[in-house]
């Protein structure tokens, strides 16, 4: 099988599919591993370490793409990057599936098979494939240190001759993957670590890394988790409930981390204006879901606003601000993910009926397959 990489166009993008080391044990499964000159530098990969381990280095995207069966990539093409592929190519990448509007059409235009890393399953087997807990993983730790950044003043307790520093307040707004990590990273760097999350799994995983569970403990709170592990929208009053909780807690704390999503929705509002003005001059707030909506209406993507003295920041690609290691970990699950559509020959194989290769499948050979893009 060819395999193609080629540079990410989307602004702001540095990560890369493939690594020098994904390159390696690529060829050595004897695939073919062409890549566009370039494409690795911004995550700090360069022409020559591919080359090394076997890869061809290519001078342009259309030539990278001669022959290719499969395209790996990070971020889904736009339209145009479609209409320029070669027919019935497969691409794999982080598709933003419930966002495609009419890209589909555009897939189809070209018969493009195109497979969404967004919907590996949530099943064990396929963990070492689910990219989403990769790249919300970093991207919580990023969230948390670009939060001690414009915080400013130190997290931990600081006992010196000359007084004691108190040691900064930090609240996650969302206990899943990137949750988690923002709170082990705050605990790690001496921060008082609260929480808040609508699943009661969450409540345990918080304690478990230190910090305290703050939540409203009804009964829809006891059913508030769909059958694949995330959250699901609460009715009007429990929000009502929620807001209030969470307001008198907001007041208090130096640095605020939101980070809840549900999939194809626009993101829930948590902090309001009127919380933010509540808060301390010098208090930060850093929204992780500035890219659907966000869960402060006051984010703005990839600024950082002043409300106050009150720092809110909406960073819309958390991940591309740790390049070669999400590109490390995302490499990787693409490389577990492979072997699913490899024939034994080594050839393409998409005529499976694995349950995770028919999850991810978009489009294929001219249609919309998958059920979730046509209701």
């Amino acid at each position: 099988m060819k395999l193609t990489i080629l540079k990410e166009t989307s602004p702001g993008e540095t990560r890369v599919a493939a690594t020098p080391e994904s390159v390696k044990k690529l060829v050595g499964l004897d695939h073919t591993v062409t890549i566009e000159s370039g494409a690795g530098v911004a995550a700090g990969f360069h022409d020559k370490a591919y080359s090394d381990e076997g890869a061809t280095v290519a001078n342009s995207a259309g030539e990278s793409l001669k022959g290719a069966d499969v395209l790996l990539k990070v971020r889904g093409p736009s339209a145009e990057e479609a209409a320029s592929y070669p027919e019935g190519l497969t691409v794999i990448a982080l598709m933003n599936p419930y966002a495609m509007g009419d890209l589909a059409s555009a897939f189809n235009a070209r018969k493009l098979n195109t497979l969404a890393m967004e919907f590996t399953p949530r099943i064990t087997r396929a963990q070492s494939m689910d990219a989403l807990s990769s790249q919300s993983n970093l991207a919580g730790y990023r969230a948390m240190i670009e939060g001690a950044s414009l915080y400013g003043r130190a997290l931990p307790m600081m006992m010196t001759a000359a007084g004691t520093v108190a040691p900064a307040k930090v609240f996650v707004m969302g206990a899943g993957v990137a949750g988690l990590q923002a709170i082990a990273t705050a605990r790690r760097l001496g921060g008082v670590v609260t929480a808040t999350d609508v699943r009661p799994a969450a409540k345990e995983q918080v304690a478990s890394l230190g910090a305290k569970f703050i939540a409203v403990e009804n009964d829809e709170f006891k059913e508030a988790e769909t059958a694949g592990g995330y959250a699901k929208e609460m009715s009007d009053d429990y929000k009502r409930q929620q807001s209030e909780l969470t307001a008198t807690h907001i007041a208090k704390q130096d640095i605020v981390i939101t980070t809840a999503l549900i999939p194809g929705r626009p993101a829930p509002e948590l902090v309001t204006e009127e919380m933010v003005r509540s808060m301390k001059p010098g208090a930060v707030v850093i929204d992780m879901a500035v890219a659907t909506g966000g869960n402060c209406k006051l984010s703005k993507p990839d600024e950082v606003v002043d409300i106050n003295g009150v720092k809110v920041a909406g960073y819309s690609n958390l991940p591309a601000r740790l390049p070669a290691d999400t590109s490390s970990l995302y490499a990787k699950n693409l490389l577990a993910f492979l072997p699913l559509i490899t024939a034994e020959d080594g050839s393409l194989n998409l005529e499976t009926d694995d349950e995770i290769v028919t999850a991810m499948i978009l489009t294929k050979g001219g249609e919309t397959v998958n059920e979730r893009l046509k209701s």
